[in-house]
Order: structure tokens, then sequence, then C-alpha cells
């Protein structure tokens, strides 16, 4: 499985573990696109599958150092250099597709989920994640903070996709406690208060231990703040 050196409350974890289980599930041989697949991190968890990854290959690390940057990032290992939403490739071309924290980059989301169906093979599956809130990251190619479930349900229905399951990862009181979290940090990036920055932990961490153990044990809060969705699709 792919492993991640995220923290515990990072919520790349939770999307990393769930598409690779996703992954490790298709039968061995058939072929996969991985849409926007960047640095291609999720190639080893392909293995055994016919691995084929796309991205539009125009992002440095650097960006234009607006929020949330890699500093370094490595296009050459991909195999398909093109827009999201033109991918040249025949119809029905792929068993399944990945597409993981990639919508948000997009200016228009919904052509890329139009041409997901096209290249699609009929029963083929689709698997993503994609935030429903996230910071500004990537700049200048971040579009949009995130996506609802209402949205996927109604950009499958129209483009022949059938939602098999669509997981929230995380809710409430783990995106309030991560933003706590960072807040010192946000604070000394952005603001003359910046030099006070340590100082917020004073405030952060006793409430962060407060949001913590909602997290569990107060159900449901999903529906009204989540990190993302993890959705599964089948083409019809």
């Amino acid at each position: 499985m792919l492993m991640t050196k995220r923290f515990f409350f990072d919520p790349e974890v939770g999307s990393t573990k769930w598409a690779c289980r996703q992954l490790a599930a298709i039968p061995a041989g058939q072929s996969i696109l991985d849409a926007g697949a960047g640095e291609c991190r999720y190639k080893p968890a392909c293995a055994h599958l016919k691995y084929i990854s796309q991205d539009f290959a125009q992002y440095d690390g650097e960006g234009d150092q607006v929020g949330l940057q890699t500093k370094k990032w490595d296009n050459s290992h991909l195999d398909i250099v093109s827009d999201i939403a033109s991918i040249p490739v025949e119809d029905g071309s792929f068993d399944n597709i990945l597409c993981t924290e990639v919508l948000e980059h997009v200016p228009r989301p919904d052509e890329a989920i139009r041409e997901f169906s096209r290249i699609l093979k009929p029963g083929g599956k689709l698997i993503i994640t994609a935030p429903f809130c996230s910071q500004t990251h990537f700049a200048p190619y971040h579009f949009c903070t995130g996506f609802n479930v209402y949205w996927y349900q109604e950009m499958l229905r129209s483009n022949k996709l059938k939602m098999i399951s669509a997981e929230p990862n995380g809710n409430y009181f783990n995106s309030v406690f991560l933003e706590l979290l960072r807040s010192p940090f946000v604070l000394k990036r952005y603001s003359r208060l910046g030099v006070f920055s340590m100082l917020l932990y004073l405030v952060a961490l006793p409430a962060a231990v407060i949001y913590f153990p909602l997290a569990f044990l107060a159900k449901g809060s999903d529906k009204q703040l989540t990190f993302g969705y993890h959705v599964l699709a089948e083409k019809l």
C-alpha cells in the first residue's frame, strides 16, 4: 500500500488509504488512467494494473508563491500531457479512472467528469477524491474550494455514471481541530502579529483538546462540513 508521512489529523491520510483500497480491489490486468497524476504517487499501488498517467504538466512546485506550494515538482514521468477535459484517447479506452485531489485545480470540473465518462468502458469504475473545503494551494492552479456530495450526484447522473458510494472524509469537528492547529502558522505568515504566533497556541491547543474527541463522539456532523468525499462510480 502507498504510504504517507502525514500526521494523523491530515485529511490526505484518509484519502490515500481509501484510494489504495479501491485500487487493490481492481482485478489484475485491467487498465487504469491516473487523471491529474502529477508526480504519479499512486503508480506503486497500481503495479497489478496497466497504468497510464495524465496531467497538464504546468505546475512547477513554486506556482505564484501564494498559499501552500510544494517547492519542488516532477512532471517527467507522465505518459499523457493534455487538458484533463480533452484527453487524446479513443472513447471507452479504460477499465478504470483514478482522479485524486485534482478537481479543485480544474477551471471547469464538470467538463472533466464528462470526459471521464467518454473514455471509460461501460461498467468501468471511476475513483475520485476531492476536497469539500480547502485552503489555497498549488496557486495559480486552484479554482474551486471543494465539492459537495450533491454536486457529485448531479454531475455523475448527467454524464451516464452511477454513484456506488460517497464516503465523507472526516467531519465538522475534525475540520475545526485541524484549523486550530494550523492557526499559529497562518498568523505567522500573513499577519503583522506573526511575532505572537506561538502564543496563539495558548488558546488553540486547549480548544483542540476539546474538539478532538468530539470528532469521534458527535455523529452526523460530516453533513455540515467534511474534508472531502471519497466517491466510487460506474459507467452505465
